[in-house]
């Protein structure tokens, strides 16, 4: 197996060494082979990335200006979305056709869209006799996951650059490679020294710093919940600015009428999809008590469709869980639902093969709501069927977790779904199957975060907003 080994960070447009020796294993899920190491940086990585960050940052830099370094940057990383599919399959287990399509395929789309946000938007507005101006926010402290290394620093750092703004990157331990090489395509563009840096690490040194440094204007973090709340805590102690996207336990509802088998397939899919290891996945499907038992069954057909295996091979479905801490919580989870009483349909928490960290798509049916599978995310291939009496029942349930990231709504007509889907305090919504769309603000309600992500609402989060009071025109 050939190792990926970086032993420099990317700082003020220069790969150094970090200022310690430590470094950190990159692990193959599927084989549990060591693939690889980057540097485990410290506060004095940050500190430099930071300085360079800011003396890099230009708040009078030109609109035409940040067009080019985005295209260049678009152009230098989409030629290199082969190879960082395979890095993706390799570090995290995505399963070779999701690494070549959701994996690579959907940041390329994210940042188009940035790329045409930026053609069209109106930095300069009058507002009354005022003149509003929006200008980059400074320098962004950007950390994120392992679930979509690609896709979250796309989400990230492009509508950065879009903005005018500078960045210092901490990527996840699990999943770097991915993301240094994406570094490169950075480094081809030929940004300014100190625009975009990486800084690897540990998240209790490296983001911890990053999120409570006196010279990083706003952090943008992806991740769970708890330590969400960490990053919003430090970053208020010095009062900057915080985008959270946190944690999911997304409803998918299916009332009563509803194309019922084309529900239920679409249903399983999502909630399986990257392997469950997904914020906006569908955990939660809510099934009408009348149609219970026909879901139940529509619901196990389409599980024994879904082959877990090697991630190389095209006909893989679910790939391992992304690392043994990840397995290990899985595993907890589908333990316990036992014990609290759910009655497991399919799957359970063997490892399915004597070498990586490989589970069976589980599902649980009869979840009680407020248990803890029906309440908290899971992040593996476990899904939670819960019956619901009537719509009432049904809004109660999907309303009734700490969450609201994402979730769907099937109806007999579109009318009927948008009319409930209004109710459901969540983020983002999926109407009768209705695509993704990477343009669309995403983001969370209650402990799903703070701030939106993708399009023209997630560019917005990166400008400051300036108001000029003009006297009065003689």
């Amino acid at each position: 197996m050939h190792t990926h080994q970086r032993s420099e960070l990317f700082i003020d447009g220069r790969w150094v060494a970090p200022s310690g020796s430590g470094v950190i294993d990159v692990v193959d899920p599927a084989t549990e082979v060591v693939i690889g190491h980057v540097p485990a940086g410290d506060e004095a990585d940050v500190d430099a990335a930071v300085a360079a960050a800011r003396r890099a940052f230009d708040p009078a830099i030109t609109v035409p200006e940040r067009r080019q370094r985005l295209r260049r940057v678009i152009d230098a990383m989409e030629k290199r979305l082969p190879d960082i599919a395979n890095l993706i399959t390799a570090e995290m287990g995505a399963p070779v056709r999701i690494a070549q399509t959701v994996q690579t395929q959907v940041p390329l789309a994210v940042a188009n869209g940035f790329a045409d946000v930026l053609d069209t938007f109106d930095f300069e507005e009058r507002v009354g006799n005022s003149m509003v101006l929006r200008e980059p926010y400074g320098v962004v402290g950007a950390i994120t996951p392992w679930n979509y290394p690609l896709y979250q620093v796309v989400a990230k750092v492009l509508p950065a650059i879009a903005a005018g703004c500078t960045v210092v990157l901490k990527p996840s331990n699990e999943a770097p490679l991915s993301v240094f090489a994406f570094i490169e395509a950075c480094e081809e563009a030929g940004l300014p020294p100190g625009v975009v840096n990486i800084v690897s690490g540990p998240g209790r040194v490296i983001g911890e710093r990053l999120a409570s440094h006196p010279d990083v204007d706003f952090v943008s973090f992806t991740g769970s919940t708890g330590v969400g709340s960490r990053v919003g805590e430090l970053a208020g102690q010095s009062v900057k600015k915080v985008a959270l996207e946190l944690g999911g336990k997304s409803a998918n509802v299916i009332l009563d009428g509803a194309d019922l088998a084309t529900a239920v397939k679409v249903g399983v899919g999502n909630a399986f999809l990257n392997g469950g290891q997904t914020c906006m996945a569908w955990t939660r499907m809510l099934v009408p008590q009348t149609h219970y038992h026909e879901a139940l069954d529509l619901i196990e057909s389409a599980v024994n469709r879904y082959t877990v295996g090697d991630p190389w091979d095209p006909a893989t479905r679910i790939g391992p869980s992304a690392s043994q801490s990840q397995f290990d919580t899985v595993r907890g989870f589908i333990d316990r639902a036992q014990r609290d009483g759910a009655r497991l349909l399919t799957g359970g928490s063997e490892r399915i093969r004597d070498i990586g960290f490989f589970l069976a798509p589980t599902v649980f049916a009869d979840v009680d709501p407020e248990s803890e599978l029906g309440q908290e995310e899971v992040f593996g291939p476990v899904l939670a069927v819960i019956p619901y009496t009537d719509d009432d029942d049904a809004l109660r349930i999907a309303n009734g977790t700490p969450y609201g990231l994402s979730g769907a709504v099937w109806a007999a007509d579109d009318d009927t779904a948008i009319a409930f889907a209004r109710q459901i305090q969540t983020g983002q919504l999926d109407i009768n199957g209705g695509p993704y769309n990477p343009t669309a603000p995403f983001g969370g309600y209650k402990k799903s975060g703070i701030g939106r992500e993708l399009g023209r609402f997630g560019f917005e989060e990166y400008l400051q907003t300036k108001s000029l009071q003009l006297r009065a025109r003689p």
